[in-house]
């Protein structure tokens, strides 16, 4: 590793641990909200899974209280607060939040970057929330959550990173302290109790804090044009996968276990598609050997192309979208955390 990124890792490092220590003497000043306030985050640089975790809280507890979900809203063209409705486009919201608010319509779904703000924002609705999602915030500490739930990757754990650049960590390891509730993310499917412990051994959470382990679970292709819907995804011969997320590798692996030809064309987390971007995929489309073959991509690219002018330009090309959820080990366990905090937190509004 080069001597310039451990000099700049080194500096990085420094700028965390005055910031936080300025947070934790209260020289820096940080929110705390008179309600349930779940923050869900991780460490690192993404790919932890935060997505499909942040949608299992809201299956768990939409149904029961007012939701709202509020996020930074990464990739956007706007600035401020903003609050999904039915005209919103990737380009007002950003992809992770569009997909929040076509999954679940009945939630509220708002960016802000200034997540006090937003919060404030959120309260002063006709109909305020009575219990908020925070996306991706565990290193903003101008808000202190009630919950924090933090992620880290199985195959990446936060303990065996480093800082960036050195490393995908944007966090310091010991920030991990804040955290109530650590869950082991895309866990392999079958982890032993001897796993488990060894994880765990690593992680040294304190007494107080919990460790759960989850799962991806890849759900059934959704067709996402008319030639999608002529035929079955599954009897396809070769499939030509195209995303821009943080860790693409457990989906190359999973559509690997699925179907015989797998080509993958990646690009960077959050991309926002070109014109000769999807050139580039139907090319690559079109060179694919086999009669029956299609094209798939994640959600959160889906979000992103949407609105987009060249999505026509897949007429004629199959394309999929790939939904993903989380299930948890001992997963009644971890339910009844999220709940026993939420009923213990929550002031009818």
């Amino acid at each position: 590793m080069g001597t310039f990124l451990v000099f700049i890792s080194l500096l990085y490092r420094i700028i965390l641990i005055v910031r936080n220590k300025l947070y934790d003497r209260g020289i820096l000043k940080s929110r705390r909200f008179d309600m349930p306030v779940i923050n869900v985050g991780n460490l690192s640089m993404g790919g932890t899974g935060k997505t499909p975790t942040v949608e299992y809280l809201i299956n768990k507890l939409g149904g029961s209280f007012r939701l709202a979900t509020l996020s930074r809203g990464y990739g956007r063209k706007t600035k401020g607060f903003k609050m999904a409705d039915a005209a919103c486009t990737y380009e007002d919201l950003g992809d992770e939040p569009l997909q929040y608010f076509w999954k679940f319509p009945a939630i509220t779904v708002a960016v802000d970057e200034n997540r006090v703000e937003g919060v404030n924002r959120l309260l002063e609705g006709e109909k305020p929330p009575e219990v908020i999602l925070l996306d991706d915030a565990f290193q903003h500490r101008k808000i202190t959550a009630g919950l924090n739930i933090l992620l880290t990757e199985y195959q990446r754990l936060y303990t065996d990173d480093r800082l960036f650049p050195a490393g995908r960590l944007r966090d310091l390891k010991s920030s991990a302290q804040r955290a109530d509730i650590i869950v082991v993310s895309k866990s392999p499917d079958t982890l032993s109790e001897q796993d488990k412990a060894l994880v765990i051994n690593k992680l040294n959470p304190t007494e107080r804090q919990k460790v759960f382990f989850s799962h991806l679970d890849y759900k059934p292709m959704q067709p996402l044009n008319a030639a999608a819907r002529n035929i079955a995804a599954e009897n396809a011969d070769a499939v030509l996968l195209f995303c821009g997320i943080a860790r693409p590798n457990p989906l190359i692996d999973r559509l690997k276990t699925q179907f015989k030809q797998v080509e993958a064309l990646t690009f960077a987390d959050h991309h926002a598609y070109t014109e000769n971007d999807v050139k580039k995929v139907l090319r690559q489309f079109e060179s694919l050997a086999g009669e029956r073959k299609i094209i798939v991509t994640t959600e959160k690219d889906a979000a992103r192309l949407t609105n987009s002018p060249y999505l026509c330009q897949f007429e004629s090309a199959p394309l999929y979208d790939l939904p993903v959820s989380v299930r948890f080990d001992e997963e009644e366990k971890f339910n009844e955390e999220i709940l026993n905090y939420v009923r213990q937190n929550h002031h009818h509004r």
